[in-house]
């Protein structure tokens, strides 16, 4: 088998070589993932790339106070391309070369509450289409009698196949909304309730002292004489 794409997650440590235990993702041209990042902690992730390749990269903040994060994004140098300080999301996309490039979500600013992350991972020309087409090129002799090339099958597959992808890549990002506004709706439910239980309670300790005052107004203070 060839190289295969590895994604690796870390701790707070940003290390050029993954901890032992850390998660692998199969290799994919379009992955996402979804993970809880506690406060104070920074999580940092590795994906190979090859030369004039094109790695995007997109991330949602999906919950937790202020629904931000900060954002890095460094090259196999160590060179920071991207940096986004307290964004609750994002899009990047960069023409990549030979390495590891790194990413890491940092939530080292909140001291208490924790974060809920989604992000997707778009490779292109990863050099595997580039494989299936010298594969079609193989059975492209021969055919001048057909009205159809094999090629013009091959544009039609791969633009309906980019499609496709495009239609996953979408419902993937309704799908991270949705968990979001579901998650922002649950925390203002929420604090409705508290405060209403809240104003409930000051009404009955409001209600109570004014008719305890109002009985001491009509009480008869005269004290009876012997």
């Amino acid at each position: 088998m060839g190289p295969r794409p590895l994604l690796v997650s870390l701790g707070c440590l940003a290390l050029l070589l993954p901890p032992p235990g850390a998660a692998e993702f199969s290799p994919s041209l379009d992955s996402d993932f979804t993970f809880t990042l506690p406060a104070g902690r920074k999580e940092c992730f590795y994906q190979p790339m090859r030369k004039e390749a094109s790695l995007e990269l997109e991330y949602q903040v999906l919950d937790g106070a202020g629904l931000d994060v900060d954002f890095h994004l460094l090259s196999p140098k160590g060179e920071t391309l991207v940096f986004d300080e307290r964004k609750s999301d994002g899009v990047h996309t960069v023409e990549t070369e030979d390495g590891d490039y790194m990413f890491c979500f940092d939530n080292t600013f909140s001291t208490i509450s924790e974060k809920v992350i989604f992000f997707e991972l778009i490779l292109d020309n990863m050099g595997e289409d580039g494989q299936d087409e010298e594969d079609w090129k193989k059975y492209v002799t021969g055919t001048d009698l057909l009205d159809m090339k094999l090629e013009d099958i091959l544009e039609s597959i791969n633009s309906v196949k980019a499609r496709l992808s495009k239609s996953v890549q979408i419902q993937t990002l309704l799908r991270a909304f949705e968990a979001r506004d579901r998650n922002i709706q649950e925390s203002n439910f929420d604090r409705v309730n508290f405060w209403s239980m809240v104003n409930l309670g000051v009404m009955v300790v409001v209600s109570a002292v004014q008719v305890y005052m109002l009985k001491s107004l009509f009480e008869d203070k005269r004290k009876s004489r012997t």
